[in-house]
């Protein structure tokens, strides 16, 4: 069985992107999968590959969809998805990283980066895997979705980022086993976090 890390590289200079495969593919734990430059055929590579670490420059996507990161982080949920950085990026696009590797890291440091933030993925997973309570902070998020907020209004209306809320979204939907918006409200309602009228 391969235990190497699968990375997929999204960035539009071939010069970076085949450095940065050369510098990747000496790393004994990582496999580097074929390059691409540009993000149009991004979902069917993802689909194809099946990378576990997505190292994706964030200007190739038009500023209208640069968050467009956190729908990534829901739809492939194992995947550590990493914004490449060599010039001025949003700080509120970074945040919805799971980490950053700038263009002038140390070439040990860039390898280091990926794994742990892959790592990190699965030690959370693992650790959540057999716990069916809701946190503190889950249960906050719940009552935010039961009165109707969005994903970036809990997100600003409880101080962390809205990758943050969307993991939490995602282990409420696991423990409860309810997907619905509707349904999670109820849930709300008949465990007693929210006073009837408040909704």
């Amino acid at each position: 069985m391969n235990s190497r890390k699968k990375v997929l590289i999204v960035e539009p200079s071939w010069i970076i992107a085949e450095g940065l495969v050369k510098i990747l593919g000496e790393a004994p734990s990582l496999e580097v999968l074929s390059p691409l430059h540009e993000a149009e055929c991004l979902n069917g590579r993802l689909v194809a590959g099946k990378p576990d670490i997505l190292l994706l420059n964030p200007t190739l996507l038009p500023l209208a969809k640069r968050f467009a990161s956190s729908n990534l982080m829901q739809e492939y949920p194992q995947m550590a998805i990493i914004a490449l950085v060599y010039q001025y990026v949003e700080p509120a696009v970074l945040r919805l990283y799971h980490g950053i590797v700038d263009i002038r890291e140390e070439r040990e440091h860039i390898c280091e980066i990926l794994l742990e933030c892959s790592s990190s993925l699965t030690a959370a997973d693992i650790s959540e895997e057999n716990n069916y309570e809701l946190t503190k902070r889950e249960t906050d998020v719940l009552v935010l979705i039961a009165k109707g907020f969005m994903s970036k209004e809990i997100a600003d209306r409880l101080n962390i980022s809205i990758h943050t809320v969307i993991s939490h979204r995602k282990n409420i939907t696991r423990k409860t086993n309810i997907k619905s918006v509707a349904g999670l409200a109820m849930y709300a309602l008949m465990n007693n976090l929210i006073e009837e009228g408040a909704l």
